[in-house]
C-alpha cells in the first residue's frame, strides 16, 4: 500500500498495536478496544454497582441539602443578586460556627480545596497555571485557543495555518505528551483527545468562541483527580468559559487579513431578565481564509449559547451549548526528501484536476519527476468537513454550611468526513482515482457529580464520572470523472452514494470513574494532599461491513476489552516558607484507556485471526505511567518566577510507528517498551517600570527509549534514543507594554531540532520565530462603551521552517511523508466594539 494511502488511511489516531514486547517481533497490533454488547465481563457488574453508588450518593447528599436549607429557612430570594451569600457575621470565624461558604466562582475548578491560581499557579499543590482572557487578546482573534496555552514552558505547539482552522496541520505536546494523551474539558465537560480525527474528541477551537473564554487552567505535571478524562498520562487543560453579564450590551469584532482572511464575531448579553437573577448570552463566530499555500480554503461557523439561572441563595444551574461547522482544506504533507528537492512549495493539485489525473497516470510535473515516488508527492485535493454538537447542565449547589456539590450532565455529538483524492482506487468511470472518505460519527452522553466537604482543616471531595460513547468509522471511495474538463466529486456538498467500501465498524464504550481525595492543611503554610480514582473503561465493537479483498479475511475478529484500574494515587503538597516563597511536590500514577480507530486496519483490533486477537486480550496491558515532580515559585509584584523539575517513567508505552519503504509506509501503534523522560521548565516574568512586563521561559525535555525493538523481522537499536517530534529546547520570550489603552507586544519562541526517526538517524532544524501587535482602545466612543483597533504581524522575519511533524507517524528509520511547512508572514487587523 501506497505511503499517503497508508498514511491518511491510518490517520493521527492510528490503531493501537500494543501487543508486543520491547526487543522482540511485534506481533499486528490492534485498534482499541470496546465492549460488545452481547459480551459479557466480570468488570460490568462492578461498573454497573458503582454507578448505582454513585447516582444514590448523589441523590442522598441533594435530600439533605434540601432539609437542611428548609430547616435554616431559605426562600427563594428576591434581589437582583439571589445567588450571593451575605458576609459572615462579625466574630463568626472565633463562635464556634463555620460562616457559609461563597458559591464558587464562574469557572472556578471544582474539588478539593480549589486552589488559588496565578500565572505561575501560586498555592496548587502541582505545577499549574493559568491563561487568562486578557492573554487570549495578544492572538490574531479566532486563532485556537491552545496557541495562547503554547506560550507556557514545557508545551510545544505547531500548525501550519495562521487562523488554526485545518486540523491536520496542528500538533501540541506538553512535557513529550500528544494533545490524546492529555485531559481537556470546557466548563467540566470532557472534550476528548484534541488531534486530528481523535475518536472522541471535539478540538476546544470547534467548542468555544475564544471571546468566550474567561480562563484557562493548565496543569503541566499531573492533572486534578477529578478531571473527566481517561487519556490524561500527562497533565490537564481546563477552559471555564465567561458568564453572561449582569447588564446588557454586547460585543462585535471584525478581523481582516493576509490570503483574504475575513473573521466576524457577534455576542449578546440580555443582562439580568428578572427578580430571580435569569440572563444569558448568544454568539456567532464566522472565519474564512485562502490557504496560503495552493488553492483551497478554509472555513468555520460556529454558535455558543449559556444561560445562567440561580436557585434560591445557595444553588446555581447552568446550561451551554455549541454547535459548529467546517469545511477546511489541508496541506499536504512533506518529506525531507521532497523539501530539499523541490522546496517549501509542494501542495495539493487543487483545482488542477486534469494535473491530478495526468499523475494517477504517471506523467508528473518536471518538478516532481526526480522524487523516489511522484505519484505519492502530491494528491488532487485534502479537505475536512465536519459538525460538532456539544450541550451541557450544571447545578452548582451549596448543600450545608460544610457541604457542596456540583453536577454536570452532557452530551456531545459529531459527523467527521476526512477527504483524500486517493490515486490508488480507480472509479468506475474509469478514472484511475477515487474520492477516499475516511467517515466518522460519535455520540457520547454522560454525567459527573462531585461533592466536596469541609471538617477542621480537611476539605474531602469524592466524585463520579460515568459516559457512554457509540462511535462508528468506515472508509468509502465514491467516483471521481475521467475527463480534465469534468466536475470532481464535491466534498463539501457530499451527494454522492459510495461505489466501495473497505470497511465499517461499531464501537460502544462504557466508563466509570471514581475518584477519593483529601486536602490537609497541616499547617498555616504547609498543605498535604492525597488521594486515588479508580477507572473502568468497559469497551465493545462489531464489524458492519467488511470487504474481504482489503482486509484479507472473510471474518474479522471483533470482541471486547476493559482496561482498569482499581487505584490511580496522587500524593502531593505545598510548603510557603517564607512570603512570596513557595516549594511544592506531585507523585501521580495515570493511565490511559486504549484509543479506538480501525482506520488501516484488517479489523477492529488489527488482528488477523480470532486467535491472534484472544492472545492480546490476555497479553496487552494499558499505557501507563508515574509522573513526579518537584518546584520552587516566588511572587511578588516585581517578579513572577517558576522552576520546575520532573521526571516520567512510562511502562508499555505505544507509538505511532510508519514501517516499511517510504512509497509503501503503513502507521501502526507498536508498544516500545519503557521511556524515561527528565525535564525541567523555568519562566520569569519581571515588571521592572509600571507598564512593561517582560517574560522569559526555557524548556529542557530528555525522553530516551529504555528497550530495542524487532518489527517485521528488523532490529533496531531504539536504547537510547529520544522520543520524536517534541524538541529538546525550548526557549520563549514575550515584552508587553500596556498603557492609557495603548498596547505594544512582542513575541520570540526557539524551537530546537526535533528527530523525525525513532532512530534518531532523520530530524528537522531549529528554527526562530518572531510575532509583532499594537492595539489601541478607545473608550466612550459613541455608542460603543469601547472601540478597539489591533493589528498584528505574524512571523515577522518570514522564516522558512517546519512547524508540525508526525502528524501521520513516524518511521523507525528514514525519511517520511510526515512533515509541514510553516506559514510565512502574513499581516491581520481588527476592529471590535463593546456596547
Amino acid at each position: 500500500m501506497s505511503a499517503k494511502t497508508c498514511r491518511h488511511d491510518s490517520t493521527a489516531t492510528p490503531p493501537p498495536v500494543p501487543g508486543a514486547t520491547a526487543g522482540t517481533t511485534t506481533p499486528r497490533l490492534f485498534s482499541t478496544l470496546a465492549r460488545s454488547p452481547v459480551a459479557k465481563s466480570p468488570v460490568r457488574t462492578i461498573a454497573r454497582r458503582a454507578l448505582m453508588l454513585g447516582i444514590s450518593l448523589f441523590a442522598v447528599a441533594h435530600a439533605h441539602g434540601a432539609r437542611a436549607q428548609s430547616a435554616a429557612g431559605v426562600t427563594p430570594a428576591t434581589s437582583a443578586h439571589p445567588h450571593r451569600v451575605p458576609p459572615a457575621r462579625s466574630g463568626a470565624a472565633n463562635s464556634g460556627v463555620r460562616p457559609r461558604r461563597a458559591m464558587q466562582s464562574p469557572g472556578a475548578a471544582p474539588g478539593a480545596a480549589p486552589e488559588a491560581v496565578s500565572v505561575v499557579g501560586s498555592g496548587s499543590t502541582r505545577q499549574m497555571q493559568s491563561v487568562s482572557s486578557r492573554d487570549l487578546q495578544f492572538m490574531v482573534p479566532g486563532m485556537t485557543p491552545l496557541k495562547a496555552v503554547g506560550n507556557l514552558p514545557g508545551i510545544q505547539f505547531s500548525t501550519s495555518d495562521p487562523l488554526g482552522i485545518d486540523l491536520w496541520s496542528q500538533s501540541f505536546y506538553m512535557h513529550g505528551f500528544t494533545s490524546d494523551q492529555l485531559g481537556f474539558t470546557v466548563d467540566g465537560i470532557p472534550l476528548g483527545g484534541q488531534g486530528y480525527e481523535s475518536y472522541n474528541g471535539v478540538p476546544v477551537s470547534r467548542a468555544i468562541s475564544n471571546e468566550n473564554i474567561g480562563r484557562t487552567d493548565v496543569s503541566q505535571g499531573a492533572g486534578s483527580l477529578d478531571t473527566p478524562s481517561t487519556s490524561n498520562l500527562g497533565g490537564t487543560v481546563r477552559f471555564y468559559g465567561n458568564d453572561p453579564a449582569d447588564r446588557m450590551g454586547g460585543t462585535v469584532s471584525q478581523t481582516f487579513g493576509s490570503y483574504s482572511a475575513f473573521r466576524t464575531f457577534a455576542r449578546f448579553d440580555s443582562g439580568t431578565l428578572n427578580p430571580s437573577g435569569t440572563k444569558f448570552y448568544v454568539s456567532y463566530d464566522r472565519k474564512d481564509e485562502k490557504k496560503w499555500l495552493g488553492g483551497d480554503s478554509q472555513f468555520q461557523q460556529m454558535v455558543n449559547a449559556k444561560i445562567v439561572q440561580p436557585i434560591g441563595e445557595r444553588t446555581t444551574f447552568k446550561t451551554y451549548f455549541d454547535w459548529s461547522q467546517e469545511a477546511a482544506a489541508s496541506y499536504i504533507d512533506n518529506s525531507l526528501e521532497e523539501i530539499r528537492t523541490v522546496g517549501y512549495g509542494i501542495d495539493y493539485y487543487y483545482p488542477n484536476y486534469g494535473a491530478a489525473l495526468n499523475a494517477a497516470n504517471g506523467i508528473y510535473l518536471p518538478q516532481y519527476q526526480g522524487l523516489s515516488d511522484p505519484k505519492d508527492a502530491a494528491y488532487y485535493r485534502g479537505i475536512e468537513t465536519s459538525s460538532y454538537y456539544v450541550g451541557g447542565m450544571s447545578l452548582d449547589s451549596q448543600l450545608t454550611d460544610d457541604l457542596e456539590s456540583k453536577t454536570t450532565f452532557y452530551g456531545v455529538g459529531k459527523r467527521y468526513d476526512a477527504w483524500w483524492t486517493s490515486p490508488y482506487v480507480a472509479s468506475p468511470s474509469g478514472a484511475p482515482l477515487s474520492a477516499q472518505d475516511q467517515a466518522m460519527s460519535t455520540r457520547r452522553l454522560g454525567f459527573q457529580t462531585d461533592l466536596t466537604y469541609h471538617f477542621r482543616n480537611h476539605t474531602f471531595n469524592g466524585g463520579f464520572w460515568y459516559e457512554n460513547m457509540v462511535y462508528n468509522p468506515a472508509m468509502e471511495y465514491y467516483n471521481e470523472p475521467n475527463s480534465a474538463d469534468a466536475t470532481p466529486y464535491d466534498e463539501v456538498a457530499h451527494r454522492g452514494t459510495p461505489f466501495l467500501t473497505h470497511w465499517a465498524y461499531g464501537f460502544n464504550t462504557n466508563t466509570y470513574v471514581f475518584h477519593l481525595q483529601d486536602t490537609y492543611r497541616v499547617l498555616p503554610h504547609l498543605t498535604l494532599h492525597a488521594g486515588f480514582r479508580t477507572m473502568v473503561v468497559d469497551a465493545g465493537n462489531r464489524v458492519l461491513y467488511n470487504d474481504p479483498a482489503y482486509t484479507g479475511t472473510t471474518n474479522p475478529p471483533s470482541g471486547s476489552l476493559d482496561a482498569t484500574a482499581a487505584a490511580l494515587p496522587q500524593f502531593s503538597g505545598n510548603w510557603r516558607f517564607a512570603a512570596h516563597n513557595e516549594f511544592y511536590f506531585d507523585i501521580s500514577k495515570n493511565m490511559q484507556a486504549y484509543p479506538q480507530s480501525g482506520f488501516g486496519t484488517a479489523s477492529p483490533w488489527g488482528a488477523a485471526t480470532t486467535q491472534d486477537f484472544r492472545t492480546l486480550q490476555k497479553t496487552l496491558a494499558p499505557e501507563t505511567d508515574w509522573v513526579y515532580e518537584i518546584g520552587y515559585r516566588l511572587n511578588t509584584p516585581m517578579v513572577k518566577g517558576l522552576i520546575n523539575l520532573y521526571h516520567v517513567d512510562f511502562s508499555n508505552r505505544q507509538q505511532s510507528i510508519s514501517v516499511g519503504p517510504l512509497a509503501e509506509a503503513r502507521s501502526l501503534f507498536e508498544n516500545v517498551g519503557s521511556v524515561a523522560m527528565n525535564g525541567v521548565d523555568a519562566s520569569v516574568t519581571l515588571t521592572p517600570v509600571r507598564h512593561l512586563s517582560i517574560y522569559n521561559s526555557i524548556s529542557y525535555n530528555s525522553s530516551k527509549f529504555e528497550n530495542n525493538l524487532t518489527s517485521g523481522g528488523v532490529f533496531y537499536h531504539l536504547k537510547g534514543k529520544q522520543e520524536p517530534n517534541y524538541a529538546k529546547l525550548m526557549y520563549k520570550n514575550s515584552i508587553n507594554y500596556l498603557v492609557s489603552g495603548f498596547n505594544l507586544h512582542f513575541d520570540t519562541l526557539y524551537m530546537g531540532k526535533r528527530y523525525l526517526s525513532y532512530v534518531n538517524d532523520t530530524r528537522v532544524p531549529s528554527y526562530w520565530l518572531e510575532n509583532l501587535g499594537v492595539s489601541y482602545e478607545f473608550r466612550n466612543a459613541g455608542v460603543a462603551k469601547t472601540l478597539k483597533v489591533d493589528f498584528s504581524i505574524n512571523n515577522v522575519t518570514d522564516e522558512r521552517y517546519i512547524t508540525n511533524m508526525g502528524s501521520g507517524g513516524n518511521p523507525l528509520s528514514g525519511d517520511y511523508n510526515t512533515l509541514q511547512v510553516g506559514a510565512p508572514r502574513s499581516f491581520y487587523g481588527t476592529v471590535s466594539a463593546h456596547f
